[in-house]
């Protein structure tokens, strides 16, 4: 956006153009969403402790604008971190319906994204997004909490990037 200024000094003018910015309502809402993210822990398998270890002092979470919540009518993500089995589906489903909009989903490790080394096993679903719509990926076994702060980093620039262009998904 071009500010229209007439009838000012070219200083005042190149001063105004430094120093204030314009933006629309929908990318304020997108940059506060992205920074205050509440994520619905579902850890199921040793990916749960990685992400233990990512809230804690050292990795410190909440300092990317990410709290943990244990219900999911708080949360607006759900880090699936671990072996989902076909007996744990449809309870995954009935958490992530409860969620409020908007609400994005992080498949975390091997098994949560692909079945892990449990894919021959008939007990295992092969990937959460079989269940769930997964707005961001993050391989490893277990992956580090360097790759979960990369994940999160991730949705919080998919979420500015669909304010900024318009193209939200909707989501199931």
């Amino acid at each position: 956006m071009d500010l229209k200024l007439e009838g000012i000094s070219p200083e005042l003018e190149a001063e105004l153009k430094r120093n204030v910015f314009t933006t629309t309502l929908d990318q304020v809402k997108a940059w506060a969403r992205s920074n205050s993210l509440w994520p619905m822990t579902f850890g199921l398998a040793c990916c749960a402790i990685e992400m233990m270890g990512t809230g804690a002092a050292h990795y410190d979470l909440d300092r990317f604008g990410s709290f943990f919540r244990a219900s999911p009518r708080q949360s607006d993500v759900m880090i699936v971190a671990g072996t989902v089995t076909k007996k744990m589906g449809p309870l995954l489903r009935r958490l992530y319906d409860q969620m409020p909009e908007p609400k994005w989903v992080i498949a975390m490790g091997s098994c949560a994204t692909a079945g892990g080394p449990y894919v021959k096993s008939y007990a295992v679903i092969k990937g959460v997004d079989q269940i769930v719509p997964v707005d961001v990926y993050i391989p490893g076994c277990p992956p580090n909490p360097a790759a979960l702060i990369y994940g999160i980093n991730k949705l919080q620039e998919k979420i500015r990037y669909e304010a900024r262009t318009g193209q939200g998904v909707t989501q199931q």
